[in-house]
């Protein structure tokens, strides 16, 4: 017999596609130019032809669309949304020798535009039929008049597989809300999140909200990779997006996903955001004094790796302050970016519930020359876990005209993504941060201390007594000392920073240890900000 897991959608995994719905512009395609365009039918369908398609939408005026949504689904509130539930009987290819499984989400409440679905068999994009009869409403005077009415389509989609057992259909990979998508690898649980595009956020004016407006699954075959195509629409672009999805097995941890995004741009964009990933930080051992809570850390990720062309990867340490948080790195090359959550043990977080612990990291890699620019790294101020107050996305240095055409290929590794042992580098364990000075005596306000703890690579097999090279940088103030020592309760090797920031409101810190002139450790990199910040 085969098991279904309920839906493990929390209401902020909800509310992330929410929010981008409340705020963005309507971007689905019109039902004109689907019919002029040839989404669906007796044409054959293949990525070129689909992104021409794409390409032609971008040469024409940006149409929003005017969508009614019947009563039954424009008066929901949240709790009404969450009531309607598909039903797992009515899921597209329910066949247990396939392994993946189609369903759809409701319309309503911040969720107003349909997305369109389509099968490709035999070459030809056919729709897949979703009703009104696909789904448990809990409610039956709700469910009464939802049948009166034309059934107004599906907001999102979800796909299921056993990806943690092979008699139980988990949540692989769900798509709702914007553009934003998120997976999941072997036994994690939904935390972090990507999004097909991103386009001026955080700067001046509101942020657009590019959109999926339309799905083709490649019809899948059991044990090979579930090949998905989607249409993003906006006001600034539109684009073709090629997902090949290979999930976990009990061997390999990770989810990956392969990307091909080919966008056509139909206006100037200040700020493009490829490959941007949304995560969570509320607080960990660097700033938990600012939160009466029982638990330890809450978080989805604790710190941005970036690797970039010199081979040294870098470590910057999430942080959430008062004041909005902005980091650029730039690289001529880069080779990898993303969010990660390191720490994999219960008792870092104590929570029964959320199970940080199980929260999956998410790295980007390039598999195309994506040229110069910057890992833009955004730290929003929050004082809610339901809150994803991190954003990390890749900015090319060319800027975008209206009329440019761009390819970026790219590769998503979704899971622990922990530390290999064969890695020649320590990477960082753990980031504090607090009063600076001798513990016991008074010290200045405005001396602070940092302790990163390192771990493995080849400096895990060096005696103590070994003297390394410390190299520490802060952009202002003053580093006033510096220890490194192994700790012998643990094994860490610890390295402890007092910094004076006297008169100073921003500081960008800079790390790492080696010997001889050879790197021992990533590189640690933290961005302090005061109370005027």
């Amino acid at each position: 017999m085969t098991l279904y897991t309920l839906s493990s959608l929390s209401r902020r995994t909800i509310l992330k596609g929410a929010v981008a719905a409340l705020l963005m512009a309507s971007t689905s395609l019109s039902t004109v130019a689907r019919a002029e365009t040839g989404a669906a039918g007796d044409a054959p369908f293949d990525f070129d032809s689909f992104s021409t398609r794409m390409k032609l939408m971008a040469g024409a005026a940006y149409v929003q669309p005017a969508v009614t949504l019947p009563p039954a689904y424009a008066h929901l509130n949240y709790d009404g949304f969450r009531k309607i539930q598909f039903d797992r009987d009515k899921a597209k290819w329910l066949d247990k020798q396939i392994g993946y499984a189609v369903h759809g989400f409701p319309m309503g409440w911040l969720f107003k535009e349909p997305v369109s679905v389509f099968t490709i068999d035999g070459g030809k994009a056919l729709p897949i039929g979703f009703s009104t009869a696909d789904f448990d409403f809990h409610d039956a005077a709700v469910q009464q008049e939802a049948e009166a009415e034309p059934f107004p389509g599906v907001a999102g989609i979800r796909v299921n597989y056993p990806l943690n057992n092979p008699d139980v259909i988990d949540e692989l990979v769900v798509f709702l809300g914007a553009s934003y998508f998120r997976s999941l690898g072997r036994f994690n649980a939904y935390g972090i999140s990507a999004r097909g595009l991103l386009i001026n956020s955080w700067r001046e004016g509101p942020e657009e909200f590019p959109r999926f407006s339309e799905f083709y699954f490649e019809k899948p075959v059991a044990g090979q990779p579930l090949v998905v195509y989607a249409a993003l629409d906006s006001r600034s672009v539109t684009g073709a997006y090629r997902f090949e999805i290979t999930p976990a097995t009990d061997t390999v941890q990770e989810t990956v996903m392969d990307v091909t995004a080919r966008l056509f741009f139909r206006a100037d964009v200040p700020e493009l955001g490829i490959a941007p990933l949304t995560s969570m930080f509320l607080f960990g051992e660097s700033n938990r004094t600012g939160f009466d809570d029982y638990r330890p850390q809450v978080h989805d990720s604790n710190g941005l790796f970036v690797l970039g062309e010199n081979g040294v990867p870098m470590w910057r340490a999430l942080n959430n302050t008062p004041q909005l948080g902005n980091s650029y790195l730039w690289d001529p090359n880069l080779k990898a970016f993303g969010l990660y959550q390191r720490d994999r043990s219960f008792e870092t977080y104590q929570d029964a519930g959320a199970h940080y612990e199980r929260r999956p990291s998410l790295l980007v890699t390039p598999t195309g020359d994506w040229g110069q620019g910057s890992v833009r790294l955004i730290e929003i101020p929050s004082k809610l876990e339901a809150d994803d107050n991190i954003v990390a996305f890749f900015i090319p240095a060319e800027p975008v005209k209206s009329g440019d055409e761009r390819e970026f290929r790219y590769r998503l590794a979704w899971g622990d993504l922990m530390p290999k042992g064969g890695d020649p580098l320590a990477h960082v364990v753990e980031t504090r941060a607090g009063q600076g000075g001798v513990s016991g005596v008074e010290n200045a306000a405005t001396l602070r201390k940092f302790v990163i703890d390192f771990k493995g690579g080849e400096l895990d097999a060096l005696p103590p007594e070994t003297e390394l090279e410390v190299m520490a940088e802060a952009s202002a103030g003053l580093i006033a000392t510096t220890t490194f020592s192994k700790v012998a309760a643990n094994g860490v090797w610890r390295l402890v920073l007092d910094v004076d920031t006297t008169q100073q409101t921003l500081i960008e810190l800079k790390a790492s240890v080696g010997l001889a002139g050879k790197p021992l450790t990533e590189t640690w990199l933290y961005q302090w900000r005061g109370a005027s910040a």
